[in-house]
């Protein structure tokens, strides 16, 4: 059944993403950095600050939260579009990845307690051992197609909830069971924002059709650049420079290119093929202030910016 697209409020004024729209600021550089990540299934209201904020225990939600930081993990809620209710007992739903390139993996399934996560070994997320994910929490098995989530959390953002949950509810319909309402991603002003697992990019200014695209380029193993923010596996520094390679190749392919090297002014991207590029990458006052967040008043930021990208002899 066709699917037609959510009301655009792109634009409103007021809105801390109409700000950035309007100053036309850089995405790249804006993703979240983690080399993985562990989001679990929380139906019913969240606060400001999800983990500690909703029907999910607490303790537990500031412990697997604490606990993932330790190990460069990010840690989040999801839930299913719509109604948000949460009056019977079910299952949660648990989604870890792993996002560094050649050894990117999306492990699934589901608890009936989120205690239950305490026994996840999140130091082998970290290096990536898929099997000993797997040998701590017997519940997950491997999955083949990308999930996304995108942040809706209102009362962390109204831009979030206004911009979000419209292409959230819309993208459900067109692929069930594979995109979730998700908490804070970061960068609110980049609303509506996005996250793909297992690779763990970051997009925003998403809009239906560039939503489709990105779920459909996801499942050929490939990224889409226009609205891409990072892949959180990178540094901010290295986010940027991958993707300035990115806009000089046209190359898609997600696990094709590697940050290999970061030095004081210079990034070093590596290719699959052997072939390199150093990335002078600099960062520089936004001009003018603008606000970080709806209803907070405009402060000096920075912005990171590519410099002309320059090939190196192939390794």
């Amino acid at each position: 059944m066709p699917v037609s697209a959510p009301t655009d409020a792109t634009g409103r004024p007021g809105l801390c993403s109409t700000f950035c729209r309007e100053l036309n600021e850089p995405l790249p550089g804006t993703a979240i950095v983690a080399s993985g990540w562990l989001v679990v299934e929380q139906p019913g209201p969240w606060g400001a600050k999800a983990p500690t904020q909703s029907h999910l225990d607490p303790e537990l939600g500031r412990k697997l939260d604490a606990d993932c930081k330790k190990a460069d993990l990010r840690f989040g809620l999801i839930r299913s579009p719509g109604p948000h209710a949460d009056v019977t007992p079910r299952a949660h739903q648990v989604y870890v990845a792993s996002t560094f390139p050649r050894r990117t993996w999306l492990l699934g399934g589901s608890v009936a307690d989120p205690a239950m996560l305490a026994s996840l070994d999140l130091g082998a997320v970290t290096r990536g051992d898929r099997d000993a994910v797997r040998s701590s929490l017997p519940e997950l098995r491997p999955l083949t197609e990308p999930v996304l989530l995108v942040c809706t959390n209102g009362k962390r953002d109204e831009c979030c909830a206004l911009l979000g949950r419209p292409i959230v509810a819309a993208m459900a319909a067109l692929a069930p069971g594979r995109v979730w309402e998700s908490n804070h991603l970061g960068g609110h002003r980049f609303a509506p924002t996005a996250t793909l697992l297992p690779a763990g990019t970051m997009h925003g200014h998403l809009a239906l059709d560039s939503t489709v695209a990105l779920l459909a380029a996801a499942d050929r193993g490939e990224t889409v650049v226009s609205k891409l923010r990072g892949r959180s596996t990178w540094t901010k520094r290295g986010q940027v420079a991958e993707i300035a390679v990115r806009n000089l190749t046209g190359e898609v392919m997600l696990d094709s290119l590697s940050v290999i090297a970061e030095h004081l002014e210079t990034v070093t991207v590596g290719h699959v093929d052997g072939r390199t590029w150093t990335v002078p990458v600099t960062s520089e006052p936004a001009n003018p202030p603008r606000p970080e967040s709806c209803g907070k008043d405009p402060f000096d930021m920075s912005i990171l910016r590519a410099a002309t990208v320059i090939p190196g002899s192939p390794r």
